[in-house]
């Protein structure tokens, strides 16, 4: 449901706004473009901090539902669920604020404009920040980010729930280290096929009240002060009528790493004059002397400040407590029953099965007496939340998991295995010095449940404490430390080994693929997580999410890091066999596609329809994720690419009619300059489960029905 913005209320917000700002003195104005904004009693304007996260959750400010980390929410592809975890972050996050204000807490991130969601593409799987995005697919990142800055700021056409922002516009996915100064070269049709669309459709679907600028420069322009993404194709090209916020202190890098200016007072008037309305920093304060200075035209400091409370009046934050039934929202919603229940269908809907040889899951209790977890994200609470996170009343690891799930009829018997990136545990220990206790849990166990991967401390965000490599970034695919070691004597027991793998991106597995039994990816599944993942270990659930991110077999594949070229990147456009396809993910039950159709084989100005029934022929409930991939004929068009996408839950034996409708502008591509063209040939289009590549084709043992459409 789009969002339709009461025009009168809209027009009267901003002339309220522009009526307040018009009081203001130059130095007033000032200071209310920094994201910590003063109070102006005289004026009646309350303290405002701009910057609080709510990217799987509201974040950083005490007890908040600590959902799926933004990888695994994409993993479930459904969109409508995306909207109602939004609605509830949004809930906690009035909650909170409503509280806060109460007690006139006004410190940051205790306010109602959240910096999330992430669109940004995870174009390689070596990124660290690749995990807070919703994956490497234009097309599954518009619809997912849609919902969430739908399901952020609500549907009320008079007040905002919250003020989502869509970040880090654009062009922006690593590396890490060299962010502040890095020029990421992208082809114009690169950049308006691949990263732009999740822009576009969070600006102009969702309507998103902000976007944030990112640290790095795009083919030459600081993204923070680019005339040509903020000006041109922003606000002239998408008719963006919110506001832009900076990167936390990305301002200053103009002139500190970019050498674009020679100071702060150049730097402030390149970003405030491209459109630049708000800092994350304290770089602004040099706006005064920039205006003095002529460099800056009062008129545009005015306009970026009436935006600046044109937001906050949408939020009712200048009307009193009557205003908006928002403002009633309880701080009791917070981390209450209904927002942990919410949370343990969350992770359950992101967790992707990857292998399952002769049905070793589900697990039947009933046939086992002692069950061996070994390893580091056994009991890691740091591998269930990633980054960005809030903090949980109550973490659920996968041990904890299975241990409350079975009860006292079951041994559990557990070892860390490894540490997560180190050769030993003990500092003064042998290397591999749990080795033996791997091997004694094994031989006493029925079955092994490995748990591996990554945490938060190893792939993240350049500056956070923790992270061990490259800033943030992964060097390689590999598993860290010794763990592929600990893997191969746990397989070496002989018993059925489930690997639960626990990480935020890609990983190369291909020994595990060729030894282990099963595979759940786990992603940071949250803080109930290891709830989530006993009930899809013994049965629950079924398994239902699919991989928003290709994975690769090695880095080999990859071409260099910093080549934003997406030439063999991702699914639309790699050359060589994926470990897993984008969109894969087996099930414990069976679906099958019968009737399928198009309402034409001629490709008109109103697209076509595909039709078909899709019927749970399995013993369990579940559900299924129909895609619907175009793919191209036009010579270096992508291998397919994914343009439709439904959920549909079935009980055994139910089936249901499925209709998706693909716009004409779904067959368009860009040309080498930028323009969108829909070319006059032939069209491959997918139906099912899967995409329409051979590697799906293998693993899941199931083929995609293909039609071809003209467009004459």
């Amino acid at each position: 449901m789009e969002l339709v913005w009461n025009k009168d209320k809209n027009m009267a917000y901003r002339k309220r706004a522009k009526d307040l700002v018009a009081q203001m003195t130059l130095e007033e104005k000032v200071s209310q473009t920094l994201h910590s904004a003063p109070a102006i009693e005289r004026l009646g304007i309350k303290a405002y901090n701009w910057w609080n996260e709510a990217l799987h959750g509201v974040a950083r400010a005490g007890v908040a539902t600590v959902f799926p980390q933004a990888i695994g929410l994409a993993a479930t592809f459904d969109e409508a669920f995306i909207e109602e975890v939004a609605d509830a972050i949004s809930t906690e996050g009035r909650a909170k604020f409503n509280m806060q204000q109460e007690f006139n807490d006004t410190d940051i991130y205790k306010g109602l404009t959240f910096w999330s969601p992430n669109v940004n593409i995870f174009r390689d799987p070596r990124w660290g920040r690749g995990h807070e995005t919703f994956g490497e697919d234009p097309y599954l990142s518009s619809r997912l980010g849609v919902r969430f800055v739908q399901g952020i700021q609500g549907h009320d056409t008079d007040h905002m729930k919250a003020a989502a922002c869509a970040k880090h516009f654009a062009v922006h996915s690593g590396p890490e280290d060299i962010r502040h100064s890095f020029d990421a070269i992208a082809s114009k049709k690169d950049l308006y096929e691949n990263y732009l669309p999740a822009f576009k459709a969070c600006v102009q679907e969702g309507k998103v009240e902000a976007i944030m600028g990112a640290y790095n420069r795009t083919n030459g322009q600081p993204c923070c002060g680019s005339h040509t993404l903020l000006q041109e194709i922003l606000r002239d090209e998408w008719g963006f009528e919110g506001h832009v916020v900076s990167d936390c202190w990305a301002i200053r890098d103009f002139h500190e790493h970019h050498h674009v200016t020679k100071n702060s007072t150049e730097s402030v008037a390149m970003a405030m004059n491209n459109g630049c309305d708000l800092n994350c920093g304290n770089q602004f304060f040099y706006l005064e002397d920039a205006v003095k200075k002529g460099m800056v035209k009062e008129s545009t400091l005015d306009q970026a400040v009436i935006r600046l409370f044109t937001t906050r009046m949408k939020l009712g934050l200048f009307d009193g407590k009557e205003a908006t039934e928002y403002n009633t929202i309880n701080y009791r919603e917070v981390d209450s029953q209904s927002m942990r229940q919410l949370n343990i269908k969350a992770a359950e809907k992101s967790l992707v099965l990857l292998k399952n040889l002769n049905n070793t899951l589900p697990l039947a209790l009933d046939k086992i007496r002692t069950i061996g977890v070994i390893g580091p994200n056994a009991n890691n609470r740091k591998a269930l939340v990633g980054n960005y996170e809030g903090t949980a009343s109550r973490y659920v690891t996968i041990l904890e998991g299975i241990q409350d799930y079975v009860g006292e009829d079951t041994r559990i018997l557990y070892s860390e295995g490894c540490h997560l990136y180190k050769e030993r545990i003990s500092g003064l220990g042998e290397l591999n010095d749990r080795r033996a206790e791997v091997k004694g849990v094994c031989a006493e166990s029925d079955v092994v449940i490995a748990c591996l991967g990554l945490d938060a401390g190893l792939e993240g965000e350049e500056g956070d404490q923790g992270n061990q490599y490259a800033s943030g970034d992964k060097a390689n695919l590999e598993l860290p430390g010794i763990q592929e070691e600990i893997l191969k004597t746990i397989v070496q027991s002989g018993k059925p080994v489930i690997l639960v793998l626990l990480s935020g991106s890609a990983l190369a597995i291909n020994y595990a693929q060729e030894h282990v039994s099963a595979i759940l990816q786990g992603w940071y599944p949250g803080a109930q997580g290891g709830r989530a993942i006993a009930n899809i270990l013994f049965g629950e659930k079924s398994p239902e999410g699919r991989l928003p991110v290709t994975f690769y077999q090695s880095t080999e594949e990859l071409p260099d890091f910093v080549d934003y070229s997406m030439k063999n990147r991702t699914y639309r456009y790699m050359k060589t066999k994926p470990l897993y396809p984008f969109g894969y993910g087996l099930s414990y039950t069976k679906f099958d596609y019968m009737n399928v159709h198009v309402s034409s084989d001629e490709l008109r100005q109103d697209g076509i329809t595909v039709t078909g029934e899709v019927k749970n022929t399995g013993d369990f409930p579940g559900s299924e994720t129909v895609q619907v991939y175009i793919s191209s004929m036009t010579p270096d068009a992508p291998n397919c690419q994914l343009k439709g996408l439904k959920k549909v839950y079935l009980e055994p034996g139910e089936s249901q009619l499925i209709s998706i409708h693909l716009p004409i502008e779904a067959f368009g591509l860009y040309n080498e300059e930028g323009h969108f063209k829909i070319e006059k040939e032939t069209y491959q289009v997918s139906f099912g489960g899967y995409q329409p590549d051979l590697r799906s084709e293998e693993l899941s043992g199931v083929k995609v029905i293909k039609f071809n459409v003209y467009k004459k």
